[in-house]
């Protein structure tokens, strides 16, 4: 979500072309007008904390990738996925999703307690995959100011289980709100622990590996942002973890303040970095399809109207 880069309010919003392909979500979409935030980088990382303490999911990472010698690579390959099915064509969103079902279709890994053999797209690790990411994504955006009223955080988990769908679990068996989002965090909670392999994705995230000329900078720019994402999980992953992390309205001050110095840098500039997701879905769908808070804003009367699920 980004803003005009100017601080003035953008002008009347068109609508959609006429006969574009609005992708899976589309323009009138919480997630459409979410996912272009720049906090979605601090959310990914609470999301790949709040994974790893799962202990068959993140074996299952550990054993079927090298996750140090190439976690910037999969940070960049997950970024690309979200992208493309908030941002992408209807196509190109089915496309990835049967590219990543394939994948992990083929998948499996060793219990870390008990040695069974299991598969990676196992429904019970893709629901807490996919309910991490969806909580992750929710709570940074809302925690550092975006403003989605709770009838539009609901709407955000509904319409999240297009994402689910893509990557092989039954829509009907995930949260459709932030309810039972919450009711799905306490039922799996005594299966939680923050284990080897766990504690093993806190060291890297903490002090990833970067080329020796941007370690100077990694050391200034990168503490703060992971400890940010570190921060806004939950207490009870705190515990997990064995570490600290400062008081929460500390923790909420500093992702507000973080919110508007990324959102201070123009949308536009942002939006060029690779693959450009945004940049090819307004080509498409016209200038009216611009992720913006002030639509969330303007539009929290139409998109609360009873009925609209």
């Amino acid at each position: 979500m980004g803003t005009t880069g100017t601080g003035t309010r953008p002008g009347p919003r068109r609508g959609p072309r006429p006969g574009a392909d609005p992708g899976l979500y589309g323009p009138s979409s919480v997630t459409w007008q979410c996912h272009g935030d720049p906090m979605m980088w601090i959310a990914g990382l609470r999301a790949l904390y709040l994974q790893a303490l799962h202990p068959r999911a993140v074996r299952g990472v550990m054993e079927n990738s090298d996750f140090r010698a190439d976690a910037w690579g999969r940070l960049l390959r997950t970024a690309d996925f979200v992208g493309t099915l908030t941002y992408g064509t209807t196509e190109a969103a089915e496309r990835a999703g049967l590219r990543v079902r394939t994948i992990h279709r083929k998948l499996s890994a060793t219990d870390p307690d008990t040695g069974e053999r299991f598969p990676v797209d196992a429904p019970e690790l893709l629901l807490w995959i996919h309910c991490a990411q969806v909580d992750s994504f929710l709570h940074v955006l809302r925690r550092s100011g975006v403003p989605l009223t709770p009838d539009q955080a609901d709407r955000y988990v509904d319409e999240n289980r297009v994402s689910a769908r893509l990557v092989g679990l039954d829509p009907a068996g995930v949260p459709a709100d932030t309810a039972g989002l919450a009711a799905y965090f306490e039922r799996i909670r005594p299966e939680l622990a923050a284990g080897p392999d766990a504690l093993a994705v806190d060291d890297f995230l903490r002090g990833p590996p970067v080329p020796a000329l941007l370690v100077r900078g990694r050391n200034l720019l990168w503490p703060p942002l992971a400890g940010l994402a570190y921060g806004s999980l939950p207490g009870w992953a705190h515990q997990l973890y064995g570490r600290p992390a400062p008081a929460p309205r500390s923790v909420t001050r500093h992702l507000r303040l973080t919110g508007r110095v990324l959102r201070s840098i123009p949308a536009g500039l942002r939006w060029q970095l690779p693959p450009g997701h945004i940049l090819k879905a307004m080509r498409r769908m016209g200038p009216g399809s611009r992720p913006s808070p002030y639509t969330l804003r303007t539009s929290a009367a139409i998109l609360d109207r009873p009925g609209r699920a």
